[in-house]
């Protein structure tokens, strides 16, 4: 069995991108079929010059597929990174999702796992209160929310975030290697919790296969000479 995983996030100056890179390995080691995607970006070349790790990040992603609302169809589980953003998620991941009230109507992004990481300049500086409020969304979806929690060594090391990976932080020295192997840890867990998920689904669907097949079998009986 192989489940898909969509890696969908913002990134302005690579922290994020990094963390997102290793979100994927960790749930490519299960065997998983994983897309990495970026969302597009909003800001003026103006704001994005006036910092030389965003220009010199987004000059380096610009070969990165966007993420589409096919991406989101597609996928059997999320992961969604972003920065935070005075406790928020950014802008450009929160254009993206809002864009996928079509699918939401249509049933088609409920009991999907979903995670979530991001990153923050300093260890203080809305980490946790991001998370929780993309969270939000995810109530809206009827998805089921996949934290780490406190459920490998990894996330003490990390900082012991149970909501999700916290990078801090300048982007130019990338996110220090414990914060890599809980982003790969918190990948895994995903992916390893959405085929739990889909075996459960399976098993749960074979009686109700066999009874309708030998309701039919049954049907033909009666009914023959």
């Amino acid at each position: 069995m192989t489940v898909k995983v969509a890696v969908i996030h913002y990134s302005a100056t690579g922290t994020v991108h990094a963390l997102a890179q290793a979100v994927v390995e960790g749930a490519a080691s299960t065997g998983a079929e994983v897309r990495l995607r970026r969302v597009a970006e909003l800001a003026p070349d103006k704001a994005i010059d006036s910092n030389p790790l965003w220009r010199q990040h987004a000059d380096a992603t610009a070969a990165l597929e966007e993420a589409t609302l096919d991406d989101l169809e597609w996928a059997d589980a999320y992961a969604f990174g972003t920065p935070s953003r005075f406790g928020a998620p950014a802008a450009q991941l929160k254009q993206f999702i809002d864009q996928a009230s079509g699918l939401w109507q249509a049933g088609q992004l409920a009991d999907k796992p979903v995670t979530v990481f991001t990153a923050a300049y300093n260890r203080h500086g809305g980490a946790e209160a991001t998370i929780l409020s993309l969270s939000n969304v995810f109530y809206h979806w009827g998805a089921l929310i996949v934290p780490p929690g406190y459920t490998d060594p990894l996330v003490f090391a990390a900082g012991g975030n149970p909501y999700g990976t916290a990078a801090t932080g300048d982007a130019e020295d990338g996110p220090e290697p414990s914060i890599l192997a809980a982003a790969r840890y918190q990948g895994e867990r995903l992916a390893r919790t959405t085929l739990r998920l889909q075996a459960g689904t399976q098993a749960l669907a074979a009686p109700a296969a066999v009874e309708d097949a030998e309701d039919a079998d049954s049907g033909l009986g009666a009914h023959s000479g």
